[in-house]
């Protein structure tokens, strides 16, 4: 007899950390609702509910939309981040930024126009949960 309370909740983990390895190479579009890491290349979109870290080998050409973002590595597109972006020394950035706050260590390498405090949308254009929230109470 099936029971409804022996199927486990499907709703994504958002304490999970996703992780794309060094040497892989990803070509499509990734969403999740954790943490990423990507030490690899990944050609495509990506949208993070949580924190996006790159490290110094790690690439991403593509749209990238995120809560927070610390780079280290590569990225060729569009970046919005709805709270702190952090450019580290070895990164490189060629293309524009919307971010709430940035931080940019020395030897940081950016190309491309910054806007702050705007409006940080998802991969289809839709307006972040956080935007929202704040157009209404505001």
């Amino acid at each position: 007899m099936f029971n409804k309370n022996m199927v486990k909740n499907n709703l994504p983990d958002s304490q999970s950390v996703n992780i794309i390895g060094v040497g892989t190479l990803i070509e499509g579009d990734i969403t999740t609702n954790g943490d990423m890491r990507i030490d690899g290349t990944l050609t495509g979109s990506i949208n993070v509910k949580g924190k996006l870290v790159i490290g110094v080998s790690g690439s991403v050409e593509g749209e990238v939309i995120c809560q927070n973002a610390d780079i280290s590595g590569t990225i060729k597109g569009k970046i919005g981040v709805a709270e702190l972006l952090s450019l580290k020394a070895s990164s490189k950035l060629s293309g524009d930024i919307i971010t709430n706050k940035i931080s940019i260590e020395p030897g940081a390498n950016f190309s491309g126009t910054c806007s702050m405090g705007g409006v940080i949308k998802d991969i289809k254009g839709e307006r972040t949960e956080k935007a929202q929230l704040a157009e209404k109470t505001a």
